[in-house]
């Protein structure tokens, strides 16, 4: 059997370890590196990049799209995104999530990644039709979680509900807090391979629990061909598998991996090197913590609730707040933990906590959960839970809204940018002004950074750009280099 990986460390690898700062430069020289490795796809983009684009790295993700496809011809591209709300937790009308879709793959996005937790198929049919009118790829992830509603039969009905409705072309378990086991894949994989048929099944884990290499040996021997892998140092802590890791596990399990090792060990050194020049974490090999099965809070928002809680004064109670999401989680019918309710059910728990009365207030995404306005849950909702949440005043505000569905042209029109692109109108209309002025301000892209696969190259150019006047030795074996330089004016 051939087994195929796909490269996640230009998405969530940084993302889950470098809080997804990880800007364009520090890619490109490397890209074309990893066009040559034979990965099966480059994952790069999701909503929370184009968040961090904009937002705190002041680049165009567009641009990025772009400079990518270009440096690596040979590779396909993956983006994805959450169901209704991109880039926020709020539900955007059907029409933007279309033309978001249609604009990945005008940018150089082969294949579209759309992500439903609730496994609500009619909330993706629309954007399901539209990857596939746009020429790209559509692929499906079902949210791995652990609860008393999601067994091996849940997840073969929802598979097979998937199949007869929207008909994707890729399949993947999405395990986001690292939590499936072993002997779980052994039971869980076949349900769904007898569901699936002939369309591939990919897993996608995290080591949050360091338990996701072997859950990926396991996989390798029920015929997953396809595992995404990250290099370190963006492997591994809350990140998914080492690359090296799994193919060689891969190899010593008999299997076969068609890829340039030597490619592959550039990219990793260059990202070492990245990692020590910015000041970068590196991704480390964890402990085993059962506590993680029972929050279930991805390992990279654990951050988020220990900052909301030290600008209140409490950050000792961290334990509490992640007891409290459990109890919580229960209540609400077990929504699986990834974005966006991961935050919002984080977000409400550290309310109880602050206020040490639980349901006394809320916010606007709890009440669009508690209308089903996101889909229906796995489970039935505490009714006592429901009553209590939309009996606020802020629930009642919102008895009657509905997510309004305008046309590109009326919000166009409406926003004033009848005349402006569809890339840049995407921005404005899901990120504020400011922070979109701001990034169209600080055009064009820097693009200029070292490639640290060749240390040595890296330092004669770091040297020749440093504008200061100096004298520069540097012997290294027969290699001898003098550099004198002046000033620059």
């Amino acid at each position: 059997m051939k087994v195929d990986l796909i490269d996640t460390t230009l998405r969530d690898g940084h993302q889950s370890l470098w809080a997804t700062r990880m800007t364009t430069a520090m890619m490109l020289p490397i890209v074309p590196t990893i066009d040559r490795v034979g990965y099966k796809l480059i994952d790069l983009m999701g909503s929370v990049q184009f968040d961090a684009c904009v937002r705190y790295l002041r680049e165009d993700p567009w641009e990025r799209i772009r400079l990518v496809a270009a440096a690596a011809p040979n590779t396909m591209l993956g983006a994805g995104f959450r169901s209704e709300g991109l880039t926020g937790f709020d539900i955007v009308p059907d029409a933007l999530v279309c033309l978001w879709v249609e604009r990945l793959v005008a940018n150089g996005i082969g294949e579209i990644m759309v992500l439903e937790s609730l496994h609500d198929w009619n909330n993706i049919a629309a954007f399901a039709d539209t990857t596939r009118k746009s020429g790209a790829r559509l692929k499906i992830p079902l949210s791995y979680t652990e609860s008393p509603v999601h067994t091996d039969e849940y997840y073969a009905a929802r598979t097979r509900e998937l199949m007869r409705t929207l008909k994707p072309e890729v399949v993947y378990i999405k395990d986001a807090n690292g939590i499936i086991t072993p002997e779980r894949v052994k039971t869980l994989v076949p349900a769904l391979q007898a569901e699936l048929g002939d369309t591939p099944l990919e897993l996608h884990s995290h080591c949050t629990t360091g338990l996701a290499p072997a859950a990926y040996a396991e996989a390798m021997k029920l015929g997953v061909q396809t595992l995404h892998t990250a290099v370190p140092p963006l492997a591994n802590g809350a990140s998914q598998p080492s690359t090296f890791n799994v193919i060689q596990n891969a190899r010593r399990l008999g299997y076969d991996v068609d890829i340039d090792d030597e490619a592959i060990e550039a990219e990793s050194k260059h990202f070492h090197f990245v990692a020590s020049r910015e000041g970068k974490p590196k991704g480390k090999l964890v402990e085993y913590d059962v506590f993680q099965y029972k929050h279930q809070i991805p390992g990279g928002m654990i951050s988020n609730l220990e900052f909301m809680l030290g600008e209140r004064g409490l950050a000792d109670r961290l334990e509490e707040v992640l007891e409290e999401i459990a109890r919580i989680r229960v209540e609400w019918g077990y929504p699986i933990m990834v974005t966006p309710f991961s935050q919002i059910l984080g977000t409400q728990a550290v309310m109880h906590v602050v206020t040490g009365d639980r349901y006394s207030m809320t916010t606007r995404e709890t009440v669009m959960y508690m209308r089903e306005l996101y889909g229906a849950p796995p489970a039935p909702i505490d009714q006592n839970v429901k009553d209590r949440v939309l009996s606020l005043p802020e629930a009642r505000a919102m008895l009657n809204w509905t997510p309004p569905q305008p046309t590109v042209k009326e919000m166009k029109k409406q926003m004033g940018l009848s005349n402006t692109s569809d890339d840049e109108f995407l921005l404005r209309a899901l990120f504020s002004g400011e922070h979109v002025d701001a990034t169209i301000a600080s055009a064009p892209m820097n693009t200029d950074y070292p490639r640290g696969d060749v240390p040595l190259m890296a330092l004669i150019e770091t040297l020749i750009k440093d504008k200061r006047p100096g004298h520069f030795n540097l012997s290294k074996g027969g290699l001898a280099l003098n550099m004198k330089k002046r000033a620059t004016p």
